[in-house]
């Protein structure tokens, strides 16, 4: 870890990409749940829309088709019943290209041909381009019938409907000639064209309209949700309080209704958790206060027996059991005095008074005081000041090198540096062992209240309060505090002090 010149560079990212990720969150609502609303409704509309346009195709198609079809085929039926008297039996080639012509002149579709056939002879009038002609299951049809026969074909890319009448005599049976007639239907393929076009002319406004309704629509279902996650935020931040209006009996008021529910449980259980942990504070400062005088009398008392046992006045056995109860004592001591701090932490009671001095000259006094001078390897440069509460940088001090003898190996460092970055000046001092370090699992839990690193290690010297006091007290001072193991071997705590700090609690001088 970098300490400080990296939590800059990273609150200097977030303030420059503040705009960037606003961007982001508004690209994100409009991808989100409205635009798949949107999408599924015009969609919807859009399949409605190419339905029903498809169906009035097909109707529309089939029907002007079937009036085509029966205009066509009614003038040959007419124009055949008119002609037919006046053929000879049995006909020539000369009567079947007369009738051929005839019917030809009463009017057909342009570009149509007219065939005749009788057995072996055939007649025709009209122009057969790219090998068009009867088709063959329409002749057959005609040769095995006395009825009219139509049938639609391809050919060339286009329609054409093949119309077959055999010419029957009402007293003399069929005579065999059969008149055929193949009619393109240009005309109906443009109609259909235009049957297609304006359908997709109406298709296309109808989905654009739907876009209207669809947005009306996400507006009235994206509401209540985005109540309820603006409720969901403020929940999070702590307002318990917060609640839902609940109407109608959809299934987003019944969601309301259950967010209304968890909120009032959460903010019940809370409560109720606060309450108790309140009066659970409070009862260990009270059992920390009351057991402070008895202590101080028991301190006294235990020091005039040490003098004793000093003296020779009493023999070893009750010697020993005197310094048992000494040394016992003053952890029972020790540990009244954590509590007390501790509580005073969770009070908000604990308070700074600020000073300005020389960080390596504190240091240093600090290891005086406790024997721990010669012990110690210092990189100190002279010269760091910092704005502090020197009885709790002592503190700090004192609990870091301490948990470095008692739970690391020599030699034990202690390195002081001053670094810039882009959120101002901070102080880095860093106490280092070399010891077997700490669990990789275990490295954000040492600074919690009577937590221990070491497992099988049920009972120490100290209170099992030193670490979460030394992160108290920085956190106090508006720095940062954190545990790491050195790529050499042994543990490392790094504090972090601003050079000039805005402090949440000082008492006024």
């Amino acid at each position: 870890m970098t300490g400080p010149t990296a939590t800059a560079s990273e609150a200097s990212a977030d303030s420059t990409s503040a705009a960037p990720r606003g961007a982001a969150a508004r690209l994100r609502r409009l991808g989100g749940l409205r635009l798949r609303l949107v999408a599924a409704f015009v969609l919807v509309a859009a399949f409605a829309s190419l339905v029903t346009a498809a169906l009035t195709y097909r109707e529309a198609r089939a029907g002007l088709l079937q009036r085509s079809q029966d205009r066509i085929v009614g003038d040959l039926r007419t124009g055949v019943d008119a002609i037919a008297p006046s053929i000879p039996f049995p006909p020539d080639q000369a009567a079947l290209d007369s009738v051929a012509r005839d019917i030809d002149k009463q009017g057909r579709a342009r570009g149509s041909i007219v065939i005749v056939v009788y057995r072996d002879l055939r007649a025709e009038s009209g122009m057969r381009t790219g090998g068009i002609d009867i088709p063959p299951p329409l002749r057959a049809a005609v040769t095995q019938r006395t009825a009219t026969v139509f049938q639609r074909f391809r050919h060339g890319g286009e329609v054409w409907l093949a119309v077959g009448v055999p010419i029957t005599f009402v007293n003399q049976g069929p005579s065999g000639v059969q008149v055929y007639l193949l009619a393109p239907m240009r005309a109906e393929a443009q109609d259909e064209a235009s049957l297609v076009k304006a359908a997709r002319r109406g298709a296309v406004p109808a989905v654009l309209f739907a876009l209207i309704p669809a947005f009306l629509a996400a507006a009235g279902v994206l509401r209540p949700v985005r109540a309820l996650q603006d409720a969901t935020r403020r929940l999070a931040r702590g307002r318990l309080d917060t609640r839902l209006k609940a109407k109608g009996a959809s299934e987003l008021a019944d969601l309301a209704r259950d967010f209304n529910h968890t909120a009032a449980a959460l903010e019940q259980n809370v409560a109720q958790l606060r309450t108790m942990e309140a009066r659970a504070r409070g009862f260990a400062a009270d059992v920390s206060h009351e057991l402070r005088t008895p202590l101080a009398a028991m301190a006294a008392v235990t020091d005039l027996l040490d003098e004793d046992a000093a003296a020779g006045h009493v023999d070893a056995d009750t010697a020993s059991a005197l310094r048992l109860i000494s040394t016992e004592t003053g952890k029972l001591t020790r540990l009244v005095d954590d509590l007390m701090e501790i509580c005073r932490f969770d009070a908000g009671a604990a308070t700074l008074h600020l000073d300005e001095f020389d960080i390596a000259e504190a240091v240093r006094r600090c290891l005086d005081h406790r024997g721990w001078q010669n012990a110690m390897t210092l990189e100190l440069p002279v010269g760091i000041r910092v704005e502090a509460d020197p009885r709790r940088f002592d503190v700090v001090v004192a609990n870091l090198v301490q948990n470095a003898l008692r739970h690391g190996a020599p030699p034990i460092g202690i390195r002081l540096t001053l670094e810039n970055g882009a959120d101002g000046t901070w102080i880095l001092l860093r106490v280092h062992d070399r010891g077997p370090g700490i669990a990789a699992d275990r490295l954000d839990r040492v600074f919690e209240r009577f937590y221990k690193a070491d497992a099988a290690r049920t009972r120490s010297e100290g209170s099992g309060l030193g670490m979460a006091i030394t992160r108290e007290n920085v956190l106090l001072h508006g720095g940062r505090i954190h545990a790491a193991n050195r790529p050499d071997g042994g543990a490392e705590f790094t504090v972090e002090l601003p050079q000039r700090a805005h402090h949440a609690r000082q008492d006024p001088e």
